[in-house]
């Protein structure tokens, strides 16, 4: 308990501190009109996150307390006219004293491609496009924007193909999207990575593998296919880019209920007999609802969320956070009254229970925070107190300051 309230103190110091250096007027990011009609556009923002964590089992040689810098990006678009538009997303995620190197030349220092696509549009309500891309199907959680969360961070068993069929959750393929009326819809053909996480042999008569298209080929799982599909009840939101707000801070009311899907044709693998492989289908289906909504004139607001989700990657399948079974997560926030120009708190709690067919026990975990909103979410720091029940059990304390220009 020491530990929390020391942590909750240096939060509330750095807070005050801070309170009067940014403006409650910006909004995050830089557009440029790049001709007279501002129809050329060029839009830029960087941001980051990065994390005092404290874990409560370790190696007797090892620090319970580590530094991390979550996550570092830059961020940009381009509408060369109504009709065009290309988003470019670089940076890094996870960098910390076991991925530095010395020069910087390491893996972990390496600045990536988080997403680069281009849209055509339509009309204005339908869209498609190509490329590195983040409009994922099965739930709002798998398309999570970090700069709007209301917990920490994702959900992990939410992001169910990270690593395993894309890179850093995007796939690489085309898409297309847009809204009939209240009703929206997301949908994407991609082409699955051969270097994924799962790079183990299936054993004869063992679990599944996720390596179809390394072990079996392209021509047989080779496509993955996904979408997303939502009712709003309440007021529309944006959809130019495809991240997933994630609470609007009391700005408007939406209420939407929505399902998703994620299916790749043999994209497990198992073994029956010595030297031969069959593949199985990777099936992932979820429903999920998100209520976001103003209290009063005062700038009040609760944030609610919840998803069901059923994910077989076929026999008995278990490898780091994936696993063929179900998974039921909720989170819950209320955002104290306060004007945006001020300093506000909002207090969460989320929770997760994941069944998992390959052993008896359960995966489930709880966490309760606060996010200290500075000008909205362009600086907001968070402490967060996370547990965990997995085989053995683990608590993590962890403080986030982040900064979104």
């Amino acid at each position: 308990m020491r530990l929390n309230y020391f942590l909750f103190f240096i939060l509330c110091l750095f807070v005050q501190f801070l309170s009067a250096q940014l403006s409650p007027d910006f909004k995050g990011g830089f557009v440029f009109k790049l001709d007279d009609e501002g129809k050329k556009v060029m839009g830029i923002s960087t941001w980051g996150q990065f994390q005092t964590i404290y874990a409560n089992k370790v190696p007797e040689d090892v620090n319970q307390f580590t530094f991390n810098l979550r996550r570092a990006r830059l961020n940009s678009y381009f509408k060369i006219n109504d009709d065009f538009l290309i988003v470019t997303q670089i940076g890094l995620n996870n960098l910390n004293s076991q991925n530095l190197s010395p020069l910087g030349e390491g893996d972990g220092s390496q600045i990536r491609l988080h997403d680069f696509y281009g849209q055509y549009n339509l009309n204005k309500e339908h869209s498609i496009g190509a490329g590195l891309h983040f409009f994922n199907g099965i739930s709002r959680l798998n398309s999570f924007s970090a700069t709007s969360s209301l917990a920490m961070d994702n959900n992990r068993q939410s992001w169910a193909t990270l690593g395993l069929s894309d890179q850093i959750a995007r796939h690489l393929g085309i898409y297309a999207k847009g809204n009939f009326g209240k009703f929206t819809y997301r949908v994407s053909i991609n082409d699955v990575e051969k270097n994924g996480l799962d790079q183990r042999t299936p054993d004869v008569n063992g679990p599944s593998v996720y390596g179809g298209r390394r072990i079996l080929g392209s021509k047989e799982a080779g496509f993955s296919y996904g979408g997303y599909f939502e009712y709003c009840f309440k007021e529309m939101e944006t959809s130019m880019l495809a991240f997933k707000t994630g609470t609007y801070l009391g700005s408007k009311e939406v209420f939407n209920i929505g399902a998703g899907f994620y299916l790749h044709p043999n994209g497990s693998v198992v073994s029956d007999e010595p030297g031969i492989y069959l593949g199985e289908d990777v099936r992932i289906y979820a429903v999920d609802a998100f209520y976001d909504k103003p209290l009063g004139q005062n700038g009040a607001a609760l944030t609610a969320y919840a998803v069901l989700q059923n994910q077989d990657y076929g026999r008995d399948y278990l490898f780091l956070a994936y696993s063929t079974g179900s998974m039921f997560y909720t989170h819950w926030g209320y955002l104290f009254p306060g004007k945006e120009d001020q300093l506000r708190f909002q207090p969460y709690a989320h929770f997760a229970i994941n069944k998992v067919d390959a052993t008896p026990e359960d995966r489930n975990k709880y966490g309760i925070g606060l996010n200290a909103l500075l000008s909205g979410k362009n600086l907001k720091f968070t402490l967060e107190y996370l547990h965990e029940d997995w085989i053995n059990s683990n608590d993590f304390v962890t403080l986030q300051a982040q900064i979104v220009l």
